[in-house]
């Protein structure tokens, strides 16, 4: 169960790409339907309670197209992990996550809306027009622009085993290896503990 405790990206698309846990081990993917996208992306905070709401009612008339919505979501959410792994190794994007990301965020523009509000210009989507994908094109505009400020030097790969989630360091001295240190960062204190003691006896 996915749980906001979980949520130690640093920012809502590491958190989308940590949906997935133990991608270095045996894979569990916590998004199995389109209504636990909705949970997720309420646990997350960073939607308006009402829209998701709404995205509930389509949902229920139309399961199908929330079914073809959930596949687009995980690809969505494939690429983006993809491309940031990547760019965290300093290796090439692949090509084909590239092109997958860039195809959504096209979509998403063009079902958005330009907007200025208080000096600021944005991308303004509606469930209206957006309907099932509502989600996944706002996550692919925010992965894009997370791109163009990448923080480089400060985005890793967890250090623990059994993991592969993808945070942003924010600690101030830079050092952070584990997603969490409660979870693996004690488990990798523990492993490394029981070797020890393993090489004393």
């Amino acid at each position: 169960m996915f749980r906001a405790g979980d949520l130690v990206g640093g920012h809502v698309v590491l958190d989308l790409v940590n949906t997935v846990n133990a991608r270095d081990g045996d894979p569990t993917d916590w998004l199995d339907s389109y209504p636990r996208v909705l949970e997720w992306a309420a646990l997350t905070a960073q939607f308006d309670e009402s829209l998701l709401a709404d995205l509930g009612r389509i949902n229920d008339a139309d399961p199908g197209g929330g079914t073809l919505a959930l596949r687009r979501f995980r690809e969505l959410r494939e690429a983006i992990h993809d491309v940031l792994a990547a760019t965290i190794r300093n290796e090439t994007a692949p090509e084909k996550a590239l092109r997958r990301l860039e195809a959504r965020w096209k979509a998403a523009v063009a079902h958005a809306r330009l907007t200025i509000s208080d000096d600021r210009t944005g991308l303004e989507l509606s469930v209206e027009s957006s309907r099932l994908d509502y989600l996944s094109y706002g996550l692919a505009l925010r992965a894009v622009d997370l791109l163009r400020t990448f923080p480089e030097g400060r985005t890793r790969i967890c250090a623990g085993t059994k993991c592969g989630w993808l945070f942003i360091d924010s600690s101030k001295g830079g050092r952070r290896r584990w997603c969490d240190m409660a979870t693996c960062g004690n488990a990798a204190k523990s492993k490394r503990h029981h070797a020890r003691k393993r090489q004393i006896a």
